[in-house]
């Protein structure tokens, strides 16, 4: 019995949102397919992002495109999109996989993905904000009733307190936690460098479970690892919007802001879709998009409209990755030779 062609359709984005070699699938054949009225197919954007972007990306900005462009042209817009850790969908793009815009957790990853030769070096910083979309601080997700007493980055590092943590070599989301742990420890010192390391290291001799994504690492909490979660703050307002949260959110004194970075990989995109993908960018800053990351709780980087949602919480001392000199020294100083080479080396994992 033949698929309709709805139905068909859908299954295919299924495994595009699902699937790596689903996405390589659907962009080899679409062309081919036995389609009646080829002509009036959609046209398709390859977007790939990282992991607490699923809902925001499916539910509000994607729709809100199509029916833009829809107004304007007349022409319907499918999207195939896959969502993993930053670190994850960077190498899947090195790869080869055939995405037209990525949206990554940070811009160490744009960075990696000009070496590689995928797209031009720095060319997100000609796009609106240097090519940062949204923002979220990092934030502290502990089990209902906060039964140890957490309030702060300082007393993840007591004795006895079980942390997950997303994964630094897969996870965007982990390299900006890490930095957000240090920073704090270094802020509270007034600018100590070893109050950085000795609250950095507190933090991870409680690391008890690890995970490829913010996203998964959230799944292991919630599966019942760990006394406490450090992520987006996004990846929790989310379900408490929807008052499906478990835990309680604890805002430290001291945390970092992560920034989202926008890359276009011009080599995918063929001439006669390059408006249409520019189109989808421009969207992306406009006032109405900005409003739907906000309602899902990414921080606009249009300051006033982050007004519009009430359950932001307060941070006293809230810092950003300039403060280290950006991501490129940040990842040399602080990840690779502090974290991975002396306090994961000498942890012994």
């Amino acid at each position: 019995m033949r698929l309709k062609r709805s139905n068909l359709r859908k299954r295919l984005v299924f495994l595009g949102t699902t699937s790596f070699l689903g996405t390589l699938l659907i962009y080899s054949v679409w062309p081919w397919l036995p389609f009646p009225n080829r002509e009036l197919a959609p046209r398709t954007i390859v977007f790939f992002g990282f992991s607490i972007l699923v809902e925001a990306m499916n539910k509000s900005v994607f729709p809100a495109f199509q029916e833009q462009w829809r107004e304007r042209t007349g022409e319907e817009v499918e999207f195939i999109s896959s969502f993993g850790g930053s670190g994850t969908i960077r190498n899947q793009m090195v790869m080869g996989v055939p995405a037209v815009v990525a949206l990554l957790s940070l811009e160490l990853d744009a960075q990696k993905l000009a070496e590689a030769g995928v797209i031009r070096d720095e060319s997100w910083h000609k796009l609106p904000e240097q090519g940062v979309v949204n923002r979220t601080p990092f934030v502290i997700l502990v089990r209902s009733g906060n039964p140890l007493g957490i309030r702060d980055f300082a007393d993840l590092a007591k004795p006895g307190v079980k942390i997950v943590h997303p994964d630094p070599l897969t996870s965007g989301g982990a390299n900006w936690a890490i930095v957000a742990e240090y920073g704090a420890g270094l802020r509270q010192g007034e600018g100590d460098p070893a109050s950085g390391r000795k609250l950095l290291e507190g933090i991870w001799r409680n690391v008890t479970a690890q995970a490829a994504s913010a996203r998964a690492a959230r799944t292991q909490f919630e599966n019942g690892f760990g006394d406490a979660l450090i992520t987006y703050e996004q990846e929790l307002l989310a379900d408490k919007a929807r008052g499906s949260l478990e835990g309680e959110i604890i805002y430290p004194k001291r945390t970092i802001e992560s920034e989202h970075t926008l890359v276009i990989v011009d080599r995918n995109i063929q001439p006669q879709e390059r408006e249409l993908v520019q189109a989808f960018v421009d969207f992306l800053w406009s006032e109405q998009a900005q409003r739907l990351f906000v309602e899902h709780g990414f921080r606009s980087v249009h300051e006033p409209l982050n007004s519009g949602n009430p359950d932001f919480g307060a941070i006293p001392d809230l810092f950003s990755i300039k403060d280290f000199g950006g991501w490129k020294r940040a990842k040399h100083e602080i990840v690779d030779d502090l974290w991975k080479a002396q306090i994961l080396e000498g942890l012994e994992r």
